[in-house]
């Protein structure tokens, strides 16, 4: 899909880092030597990971921290671990061990301990289901073992998405964008179909400031938070590449993106000013689908308020001035739906 959008100039098809990573490697040195590029980032957490792990091996500068600090934001018991001892709030998190099973009560939350590691087989991520208790996650939990995953239990929390977006170095978050979420798909619990921007929660950047020293992060960051009735903020995700709602980010703040690679690269990057409130984001689909399920106000009236919305809206994939990916997603639904 985005090899259609006006700003991709030329594709490169690069295997996932699967294996002894080999193919990996040399997919991407092929891309760097073909291309001449000056610094590579990692799409997705495998890609991120891979990167920082072979990143001896890569003809250029990679846009990530050392492979230790990426292993300590991905894995879900040390971040957890490290957010507590900081001050920030985490769910309970444990691996699921037949002890820490046998003692689990009520709901549960089953996910991968970590979705990337050196000599991963398995070809995707494996993704985290909510159960009512841990004897009705019983047959998840035996499908990630077979697939070679670590399987965790995580206990849920209740309340309201949100995120904290940054550009780290020298133990200082800059260019900061705050996010709340109004509207989920899938609903109650999935990613943003709706979000705007706030003012920054000093406290909780403060906190995440120091979670992003104690792990030795630099470069651009999003942290998700489930802020719960009482006002406590639980650290539920790390994002340490792009992530879903980043063209939100990129309205309220630009440039956060351009000092990320300069970083990686050496040069000076100016001090980046916190992004105001008000700007909104949309993931049209998936508020719409939303709609048709929560109705509220009625289907029509939710319906009418989606498109309002996103009328006034930066969108995951939509823009006018760079339609390509949308059609491109529009026509391959569409195909496969025949």
């Amino acid at each position: 899909m985005l090899s259609t959008s006006r700003a991709v100039s030329v594709r490169h098809v690069v295997p996932r880092p699967r294996g002894d990573g080999e193919a990996f490697v040399q997919g991407v040195r092929a891309a760097v030597t073909a291309g001449g590029y000056d610094v590579v980032f990692g799409g997705g957490d495998d890609w991120m990971a891979a990167l920082a792990t072979y990143r001896d091996r890569v003809p250029t500068a990679v846009a990530h921290p050392s492979a230790e600090a990426v292993r300590q934001a991905l894995d879900k018991v040390l971040l957890a671990g490290n957010a507590n001892r900081v001050g920030l709030a985490a769910p309970r998190t444990v691996p699921a061990t037949p002890e820490a099973i046998s003692e689990w009560e009520g709901p549960v939350v089953v996910k991968s301990r970590a979705h990337w590691s050196p000599g991963q087989t398995r070809p995707h991520r494996v993704e985290a289901r909510l159960f009512d208790t841990v004897a009705a996650a019983g047959e998840r939990i035996s499908h990630m073992e077979r697939l070679g995953a670590e399987p965790l239990l995580q206990q849920p929390i209740r309340g309201h998405l949100g995120a904290l977006i940054g550009f780290f170095r020298d133990g200082r978050l800059e260019g900061r964008v705050q996010q709340e979420t109004p509207r989920l798909w899938p609903t109650p619990n999935g990613a943003s179909a709706r979000a705007r921007t706030v003012a920054v929660d000093q406290e909780l950047a403060r906190r995440v400031e120091a979670l992003l020293t104690e792990i030795g992060w630099w470069g651009l960051v999003e942290l998700q938070f489930l802020t719960d009735d009482d006002g406590v903020s639980h650290l539920i995700d790390f994002n340490g590449r792009f992530f879903g709602s980043i063209a939100l980010t990129n309205a309220a703040r630009p440039g956060l993106a351009d000092a990320w690679g300069r970083l990686a690269l050496g040069e000076a990057v100016p001090r980046l000013a916190d992004a105001p409130p008000g700007f909104r984001y949309a993931w049209m689909a998936g508020d719409l689908r939303r709609a048709r399920i929560e109705r509220r106000g009625g289907l029509v009236a939710d319906v009418l308020d989606t498109l309002r919305w996103a009328s006034r809206a930066q969108h995951s994939v939509w823009d006018l001035r760079d339609p390509g990916p949308t059609v491109h997603l529009l026509t391959s639904r569409l195909s496969r739906q025949r």
